[in-house]
Parts: C-alpha cells; structure tokens; sequence
C-alpha cells in the first residue's frame, strides 16, 4: 500500500517527504498493522475508520468496491483538513472482515489562502473544503460529483486529482494483498489471527509497564504565545494514564488538536517507552487511558479550527515527553527542535504561469542522552519516517531556487553530550506576489536539556528583501514575498545531556574542527583553555 502511494502521487510532499500514512485494521476499525511514515498518521487511521463505519452504519451503505473520504477533524478526520483519508472495506462472500486505508497531505482543499493553512483562521469554514466521511467510490465506481466537488474547491486541482488516485489505488491494493492469505488460510483462520495479534500487543505492553517506576507525574509549560499546557502522568502496573484536564479552552484561532489527535499524541510516547519494536497495534495500546475536558485546546468543539494542530500536538507530545524523562533513568533523551517547522511557499510559477504550492516540514536537532550525542538534521519524532525535498525536485517543480542547505552552526545544546545541530536553509523567490507561511514553535522557548547541559537554540524564519533588509518570524500567514526575496529557515539545535565540562576534550576537539563550536564558546562552555581551543 505504502510503496502503491509514493510511487503513484503526484505531490512531492507524499512521493518525496513521504507525508503520508497507510495501514490494514480489522472489521471494526481496529489497527491491525500499518506502513511506514509519518507515526502521528499511522494513529490517525483506525480512528477515522471508525468514525466512517459509525457515521455509515446503515444495512447497505457499506459495500464491497466502496471507498469512503473523510478529512473534517469533527467526522473522523482526526488532524486538519488538508490531511485527507481514504478508506476502503474488504468484503469475504457479503462479510466485512478488514478495512485498507491511508492519509495524505493535499496541497491546498481551498479555504482563506493558497495551501490552505492561515494562522488567522478562526473557525473551520474558514480553512477549505469539509468532506464528512462520505463516499467517494461506490462499489467500484467513482461518484463523479463528488469528485468534481473536491476539484472545485482547490486551487491545484491536478494535483488533487492525482494524489485522490493514487490513494484509491493504495486502498485496492490493499484489499487485493489482504485477501490472498484469506484465500490461502480461510476466513475464520484470518479473523481469529487478527484477534489473537491484538492480544498479544497487549500483553506486550503491559510486560512493558511492569519495568516503569510506578507514580504520578506532572508538568506544567508555558509555550510560545503565553499560553500554558499541563500533563499529569500515572504509570500503574497495567494501565498508563495520561490526564489533560486542567488545560485551556479552545484556541480562538487555528491551535486545537481534535481529541483523537490528542490520543494520538499519547499514543507516540507510549509507544516510545512501552515497546517499539513488536506489536503495534490496537492491542498494544489498550492500557492507555487519556482524559480530556470537552471545549478545551485538546478537545474542541465545533466550529473550532485546526489548521496548526500539528504544532499543538508535537508540544502536548514533547510536553509529555519532558514530563517523564527525569523519572525514567536514560530511556529517553533531551528535548529537540520539538515543531513541524511547516513552510508554505507559492504563487505564480515564472516558467510556467501555474500556480504553484510548496509544503515542506523541516528537519533539524535532537537532544543528547546518556549514550551519544543528538542526532543533526533529522525530523521530529511526530514526523517520523519521512524525508526532506531535494533541492533538485524542489527547484524542478516550484518557482524557487535553493540557494543553501546546512547544518545550522549557532551556539546552544553543550552539554556531556551535545544536541544534535537544525539546519540553516534558502530559498530565493524568483516571481512577484508569491506568499510566504510558516507556524513555528519552540522559538521562544527553546529545547530543553537534562542532568545540567545547556538549553539549544531557536526555529526561525528570516526574509531577506532585495533591498537587503531583513525581517524574522515563527508565525506568519500569507507574507508577500517578491522576485528576489530570500527565505532563510533555521531550525534548532536539540538540548544537551550532561554537565558539559564533564564532555571528554577529544570530543570538544573534533566539534571545533568541524566548526560546531567556536573557541570561545569552547573556552566558556567546556572549560576548555581559551588559547588552546584557538590552537
């Protein structure tokens, strides 16, 4: 399903950054297994599928060759409209016994401005078009007015078009591959194995909890705007509870996370303390409980909007993860960049006279832990397996050149072991009137550090004009950028582990030979004698 995907999209944000997700769950929406990709999707599936099945439950409505489309936070969509889902039942002489499905972001469903995502959205009609768990495709076919209401409403709808069908062809490969060993084996044996996988993820887990130390744990963070985000944690020996109450309400603006997205925040760190290498799914994640009050940030309410939620929910994410680190030996490393780092460029394409949409999360630094150094360059651990554009195909298919792409090296995340380093990155804007937007976090606040190292440095966006004055940003919406006008992405160093002045000398050596540190940081940071670190 997940090779179908990439190789068929036509975006470069699913073919090359591979922003996507698939996976197989049982007949009641259950994640059975999944693809590669992005985590937070992978967790975003078995929801959707059962929103769709509830919200299409009728004797009838779902049927063999039937695929259904949902994209709407409030209808199963789980993360933000530009994130579409479809969904496909398997079907075993008139009985549903799997659902195939996949999630892709789609570069632009409408709303206020060019690629959908404005930080001045205010409520969800304001964001592009809602597609409420319909269907797409019936019993083979697809439903052309419902294709065509998809198409009108985005201001690339090729592309639309294309990635639609590369997702129908995702799903139906599915279904083929999910009944071969239905085919081989029987229908009973299939079912049976697919209940008797889900029990054993849970006991999986739960061996897991048994090695946790048992307590309640809570952390409250003020972020970036002034807000503050709270978590408490209870670690018991056969449930892991994550309590959200005590929160803000909804955001006025885009910053909500729906509340199966809140699950799926949980549901990462879970996994990144449980067990990572055996069974995910459904069953592994039966001893989480997250609660949650209605109305709030993390459980909104219509019409609340959601373009942002991706940052709300890699910070409930690195929140939790922060919360727990000091209290769980060396399972888990410094804070990192911590953001999605989502960058929207388009306009007007100056070969071409298209209109073109460049969507591109960033990667950037990791925090030291107790064994090595942070990793550089690397995505957040929301974003998971996924790539960046190459500059190459960057520059082929949209009105940019990019004029530099390196590691980042600015003073931040010293420690025993450093953090690892973001990037510094450019694109030079080569028609009039394009736009520029961007919602970045961990800009204020910087990635955090552990057992005495020093925080890392911040994310960041500069727009060099061509009259070489310059302006800085982590949130901005729709900014005019012109010919000439460069875009100067920063992403952050992680936090560093450890006191640094415990960093053996031949490691602080060889971070001024590559230019990590200057002398002077090294002389101030390390300890390091301020003529020799010149030497």
């Amino acid at each position: 399903m997940f090779a179908a995907f990439m190789k068929t999209a036509m975006s470069a944000i699913i073919y090359e950054v591979l922003d996507m997700g698939t996976c197989i769950t049982d007949r009641e929406g259950n994640l059975a297994s999944s693809g590669a990709g992005i985590p937070a999707f992978v967790g975003v599936l078995d929801k959707a599928v059962q929103r769709i099945i509830e919200l299409n439950g009728e004797p009838g409505e779902i049927r063999a060759g039937d695929i259904f489309a949902t994209n709407d936070p409030f209808y199963g969509g789980v993360t933000h409209l530009n994130d579409v889902v479809l969904a496909m039942p398997v079907f075993v002489d008139g009985r549903p016994i799997a659902w195939t499905a996949n999630i892709a972001h789609w570069n632009d469903v409408g709303g206020m401005v060019p690629g959908s995502i404005s930080n001045d959205a205010r409520e969800i009609f304001q964001e592009g078009l809602r597609i409420p768990a319909v269907k797409l495709v019936s019993e083979g076919a697809p439903i052309k007015s419902v294709v065509e209401i998809m198409k009108c409403n985005s201001r690339l709808p090729d592309y639309l078009e294309g990635d639609m069908w590369a997702g129908i062809a995702a799903a139906r490969v599915g279904e083929r591959r999910v009944l071969e060993p239905v085919a081989k084996y029987g229908v009973e044996t299939f079912v049976t194995a697919l209940d008797l996988f889900m029990d054993y993820g849970e006991q999986v887990s739960l061996r897991a909890l048994g090695t946790l130390p048992k307590g309640t744990y809570t952390l409250a963070e003020k972020q970036d705007s002034g807000t503050v985000y709270t978590a408490t944690v209870e670690i018991r020996d056969d449930e892991f509870v994550v309590d959200l109450r005590d929160n803000p309400d909804q955001d006025y603006g885009p910053n909500n996370a729906s509340r199966d997205g809140t699950v799926v925040a949980a549901q990462m760190i879970f996994m990144n303390i449980t067990d990572k290498h055996h069974a995910a799914n459904a069953g592994h994640l039966r001893p989480l409980k997250v609660l949650t009050r209605p109305g709030s940030v993390f459980d909104p309410k219509p019409p609340a909007a959601f373009a942002t939620y991706y940052e709300v929910e890699i910070r409930l994410y690195d929140l939790l993860w922060r919360c727990l680190a000091p209290h769980l030996g060396d399972r888990l490393p410094a804070g990192s960049f911590a953001s999605i780092c989502g960058t929207f460029i388009g306009g007007r394409h100056p070969d071409t006279g298209r209109h073109f949409t460049i969507v591109e999360p960033q990667v950037g630094g990791w925090g030291g832990s107790h064994a090595k150094d942070g990793n550089s360059a690397v995505f957040s651990g929301f974003h998971g397996d996924t790539f960046n554009c190459p500059a190459e195909v960057a520059e082929a298919r949209y009105g940019l050149y990019v004029e530099k792409l390196a590691l980042d090296d600015v003073d931040g995340g010293e420690g025993e072991r450093r953090g690892g380093k973001g990037i510094v990155l450019e694109y030079r804007v080569r028609s009039d009137e394009c736009f520029f937007t961007c919602a970045y976090t961990r800009n204020r606040y910087r990635p955090w550090p552990l057992h005495g190292g020093l925080e890392g440095s911040p994310n960041y966006a500069e727009v060099i004009r061509a009259d070489g004055s310059v302006e800085q940003h982590a949130v901005v919406t729709a900014l005019e950028v012109n010919e000439g006008d460069v875009i100067r992405i920063h992403t952050g160093s992680g936090g560093g582990y450890g006191d640094p002045r415990r960093r053996p000398r031949g490691l602080v050596l060889d971070d001024l030979r590559n230019g990590y540190v200057t002398p002077e940081r090294a002389a101030a940071v390390y300890g390091l004698d301020d003529r020799r670190a010149r030497e």
